[in-house]
């Protein structure tokens, strides 16, 4: 990995700013302890914890051990982060940045509302098929489900992306949830208008697509075997057709973000794991989008 020293301080600085803007939003609002005995507070800030696990996520390591242990405790970013704690320690720690990053995410992540956007989920595996009864990890947590490559154990994430390719909303689901769900489909498309694309899974009832229509969203998808063929507009079979495009933004989230892996020994960590690949997802200068598909 080639440390570009911008991107760090960027991405520290982003985080810094909007911790402090937190703080001063919740400052005596919070109900504070009873105990008399003071917390420990640990060294390293919120913040830079935060920009060590969005970095891991830009870095294309595939294990953070590996990632934290060369680059942080003993590589380039030990000058960035001189108060970083051990693995161990630091392992323990990441539960704090769990609300953090959804609340960072959510004000990050909305890109431009063009009025084109294309939605599709893709799947979380938790274990091999082969290890979903030993699997104590995620038991009572996660699900059975199935996708066009067979049955797997895990959750499911829910994009929708504007034309540039940039993330407009998020949904995680446990893996029985269905692509055409009413309930989490109105959700993922709440307050959006204009014309939203996807495949044949999210083929949803007349009734729904018509409170999408009063809501200002026409939502086009592929045509089932069984279904009926649908007038449709040539402009609009052009922007279906690009529909592979968000595909694109799941491999970059699988093989270069590592939203993806089997190795975890904390739900916790594991939901930070993906609202962090997500959040550096977004620091990517170059981004997948419909005119260079």
């Amino acid at each position: 990995m080639i440390i570009n020293q911008m991107k760090v301080i960027q991405i520290f600085c982003e985080l810094d700013d909007f911790i402090k803007a937190v703080e001063k939003f919740v400052d005596g609002k919070l109900i504070g302890s009873s105990s008399p005995q003071s917390v420990h507070q640990p060294a390293i800030s919120l913040s830079e914890m935060m920009c060590i696990e969005i970095l891991y996520h830009l870095s294309g390591y595939k294990c953070f051990q590996y990632y934290y242990q060369e680059l942080v405790e003993r590589g380039p970013l030990k000058s960035y982060f001189p108060s970083a704690p051990c693995y161990n320690r630091f392992v323990q720690l990441k539960p704090r940045m769990l609300a953090v990053m959804i609340m960072y995410l959510n004000c990050r992540r909305i890109g431009q509302l063009c009025g084109v956007y294309y939605a599709d989920s893709t799947r979380i595996v938790v274990c091999h098929n082969r290890r979903i009864q030993t699997n104590r990890v995620f038991y009572g947590k996660a699900r059975h489900g199935k996708s066009s490559i067979g049955w797997f154990y895990g959750f499911k994430l829910f994009l929708v992306v504007n034309a540039f390719g940039e993330i407009i909303k998020v949904l995680f689901t446990t893996g029985n949830i269905a692509d055409n769900n009413t309930d989490h489909l109105l959700k993922l498309f709440d307050k959006l208008k204009g014309w939203v694309f996807a495949d044949k899974g999210f083929t949803v009832p007349k009734k729904t697509q018509e409170h999408l229509l009063q809501n200002g969203l026409h939502l086009i998808t592929n045509i089932r075997a069984n279904m009926k063929n649908k007038l449709m507009s040539y402009s609009q079979k052009l922007l279906l057709k690009k529909r592979g495009m968000i595909d694109s933004i799941y491999d970059i989230l699988k093989s270069v973000c590592d939203i993806e892996h089997t190795r975890h020994r904390s739900p916790v960590n594991a939901l930070l794991n993906v609202f962090a690949a997500i959040c550096a997802y977004s620091f990517l200068e170059r981004l997948p989008n419909i005119f260079n598909a």
